[in-house]
């Protein structure tokens, strides 16, 4: 059965407004509404209760998609317990291997902003002035492995170009480098297996 509409449940409003930009350039005619949390922690808070009400109701052509930042978490625990929780309520997840799966969990690893940095052009593109040898620096290079956290390094070198002098306005860059994204171009291995996962959806 084909997939006609996504609920997307994220942690805080700057993944929800880079989804706005970069979903219907993956999507097509599949429709989504995303739910944005106050944070990681009311969304883990939230999850089973969340996935328990739609385990009553969601028809057969929609699914779910879970984004959450791995931050200092271990990748395979968190992934683990996404996926502990869907399986309490009945939810078969794609991870689990079903043909019918509702449920579909991802990381951003280890913030959102290391898939800023899997798409430098995007960055420059939103924010001229940011020199374009960052990708090079050995630091950068592997966009899921910058360490020391991503968002504060991404600050860094925005306030560095003359940008969030005052601190980095999340939404708003958000807002700016998701719509200059090329998402079949980025190199962060966390957004390249959302995109998979959300590219099979819109065809199937």
């Amino acid at each position: 059965m084909s997939v006609e509409h996504i609920e997307v449940l994220v942690e805080e409003q700057s993944m929800e407004a880079l989804l706005r930009t970069i979903l219907p350039k993956l999507l097509g005619a599949v429709t989504f509404q995303i739910h944005p949390h106050q944070g990681k922690p009311e969304l883990l808070k939230l999850l089973p209760s969340r996935l328990l009400g739609y385990s009553h109701w969601l028809p057969q052509s929609w699914r779910i998609l879970v984004i959450i930042d791995r931050d200092d978490d271990d990748c395979m625990a968190l992934k683990a317990a996404l996926e502990g929780i869907a399986a309490q309520v009945g939810l078969t997840t794609r991870s689990s291997g079903g043909t019918t799966y509702r449920v579909v969990n991802r990381l951003a690893i280890e913030e959102l902003e290391a898939w800023y940095f899997g798409d430098w052009g995007a960055v420059m593109a939103a924010y001229p002035g940011i020199s374009p040898h960052v990708p090079q620096q050995a630091k950068y290079r592997v966009p899921d492995a910058i360490a020391g956290g991503t968002w504060e390094a991404f600050e860094r070198i925005l306030k560095r170009a003359g940008y969030f002098r005052t601190g980095l306005r999340k939404v708003e860059a958000a807002r700016l480098i998701g719509t200059e994204m090329d998402p079949s171009l980025n190199r962060s291995a966390s957004f390249r297996a959302l995109r998979v996962a959300l590219s099979q959806m819109a065809v199937s």
